[in-house]
């Protein structure tokens, strides 16, 4: 029996009335000093993300934009690379709104604030200019004193740049006399954080020699996503879910990150990390302890990462004999012919490095003892597709015996993230017709159906969150060493000298191990790697 395809109505959506949107306030007045900005990352999400700040009047009015890198431009030249960049990826991350659609006023209001440093970030002298440099912003754009310093620089210039600004005294912050904050200063730190379990924690006592936890932003941008935001409200203000959200009702948790994208020009960065490395640590358990969490007594920010924290605390670390990997190999992606992972640029001929990483986890507690949690990763599959599954136990199938049922397929939950931000819910009805005949059919929401599509890289709400000092999505130090330690084991075993590793054509569901990961796993089987339907908007 197969899925049924439903046609939706095509005004579904007029029937309930959404309340009026409350729109946040602007931020606090701040300046933002990017390290590295001349970089990928700086002008393809990051500065794409403040201007979508200022089109809808998130960005504080007074606001200053820093960039800091070593290559030698004016100040004038940057903003011209600037939006020259924005061009292309104003929208979302797939550069759907074209030139066109640029607000011209939202840009100029934040190109007024954009200067820029020349320097390394080795250098002493760097930091004395930046002071200066901070200084006049405070005073011609009324910043406040308060700053945010974002890393989007390599990984290893992490704890010498947090160093860097604490002898300058860059990170100290101030207080009245009451002990209210007044001058405010926090550090954006980009993935990787850490490549194991002992640099990670080297890290985390490195960078709080100079900084406090409450001044730490381990920024994850799978975490922007509205449908990874709504994972907690769906559960916990809906009555109908919560009170089957555990080993009694539910059977298994399939959590996918496929993508259609090879590693392409990251051969380097990816013969050094692999895609456990990759997605696993961070964006993957990320979704987990989101999906598994207990209920939070409030819902700022401590609360919620108190309750996330205890997931990952709770969580074994892995058999390092039962995880999958592969590397793929040459095939054919969305009908393209493509090269295999060891003809790809700075890559080894021999190379064993994974891109395909698929595991089992399993949760210590009391509400998922018994519940086993799926995750696979990978580059070069059938389709991209970004998604939490949830099985719930099937019916009994006693009151259809003698009928032409021969089976009762479990309810599957489905919560997408990418490409498209959707819930789905599969459940069972009887086929039109004089006989008894079940057919599995789904019912939809999609965000762009019910809400107004915002342009969006995906960084929006985090720097948002940043400005105003909400630490709710971003993971505390103890939550990235747990995170590590879930799979150290299989890193070590992982570093060890392999024989030849498992491969799988580009453009399939990935190596046919993982599929035995779930086979000798209660007879399971993985949901196929579809590209998600398309909403409606």
């Amino acid at each position: 029996m197969t899925v049924d395809t439903l046609v939706r109505p095509s005004q579904t959506s007029a029937l309930i009335k959404c309340p009026q949107y409350r729109k946040p306030k602007p931020a606090d007045p701040c300046a933002m000093v990017i390290f590295g900005a001349s970089g990928d990352l700086t002008k393809r999400l990051i500065v794409p993300a403040l201007y979508n700040l200022a089109r809808t009047g998130l960005l504080p009015a007074q606001f200053a934009l820093i960039g800091v890198a070593r290559k030698e431009i004016t100040a004038e030249s940057w903003r011209d690379e600037l939006y020259d960049m924005l061009k292309h990826f104003v929208g979302d991350s797939a550069g759907e709104f074209e030139i066109d659609r640029v607000d011209e006023a939202a840009w100029k209001r934040l190109s007024q604030s954009i200067s820029y440093l020349q320097g390394d970030l080795n250098d002493p002298e760097m930091y004395a200019g930046l002071r200066r440099e901070l200084d006049r912003v405070e005073k011609n754009l009324r910043t406040h004193g308060n700053a945010i310093f974002y890393l989007a620089v390599a990984d290893q210039l992490f704890g010498p740049t947090v160093d860097q600004l604490g002898k300058a005294g860059l990170a100290e912050q101030s207080e009245d006399r009451d002990g209210k904050q007044r001058r405010w200063r926090r550090v954006v730190i980009e993935k990787p954080f850490g490549h194991s379990l002992d640099s990670a924690r080297r890290l985390n006592t490195r960078i709080r020699r100079t900084l406090q936890e409450d001044q730490i932003y381990r920024i994850d941008h799978f975490l922007g996503k509205d449908t990874v935001q709504s994972i907690m409200a769906f559960r916990f203000g809906n009555g109908i879910f919560e009170p089957i959200w555990n080993r009694d009702r539910i059977d298994h948790v399939q959590i996918t990150a496929a993508e259609t994208l090879g590693v392409e020009k990251r051969g380097a960065f990816y013969e050094a990390t692999g895609a456990l490395r990759d997605m696993i640590p961070n964006h993957a358990f990320s979704l987990l302890s989101m999906v598994a969490m207990e209920p939070p007594v409030g819902f700022d920010a401590a609360s919620i990462r108190n309750m996330k924290a205890d997931v990952l605390a709770a969580i074994p670390a892995i058999d390092p004999k039962c995880p999958v990997r592969g590397q793929y190999t040459a095939g054919k992606v969305l009908g393209k012919p493509v090269q295999g992972y060891r003809q790809e640029p700075n890559v080894a001929p021999q190379s064993n490095v994974e891109t395909y990483a698929a595991l089992k986890v399993e949760i210590d507690n009391w509400r998922w003892a018994g519940v086993p949690f799926f995750i696979r990763t990978g580059k070069h599959l059938v389709a991209r597709n970004t998604e939490i599954a949830i099985c719930f136990k099937p019916a009994p199938y006693t009151a259809f015996q003698n009928t032409l049922v021969d089976a009762l397929r479990p309810n599957w939950l489905v919560l997408s993230i990418a490409p498209e931000e959707s819930i789905s819910l599969q459940f069972e009805v009887k086929r039109r017709g004089p006989v008894v005949d079940l057919a599995a059919v789904k019912m939809d929401f999609c965000y762009n159906d019910w809400f107004s599509k915002e342009p969006n890289v995906g960084y929006e709400t985090l720097l948002y969150d940043v400005m105003i000092g909400d630490q709710t999505l971003f993971m505390r130090a103890d939550m990235i060493e747990d995170s590590w330690r879930i799979v150290q084991p299989v890193l070590d075993e992982w570093s060890k000298k392999p024989a030849d590793i498992p491969t799988y054509p580009s453009g399939s569901n990935g190596p046919v191990a993982a599929d035995e990961l779930l086979t000798r796993d209660g007879n399971r089987a993985w949901r196929p790697i579809d590209q998600p339907a398309k909403c409606n908007k």
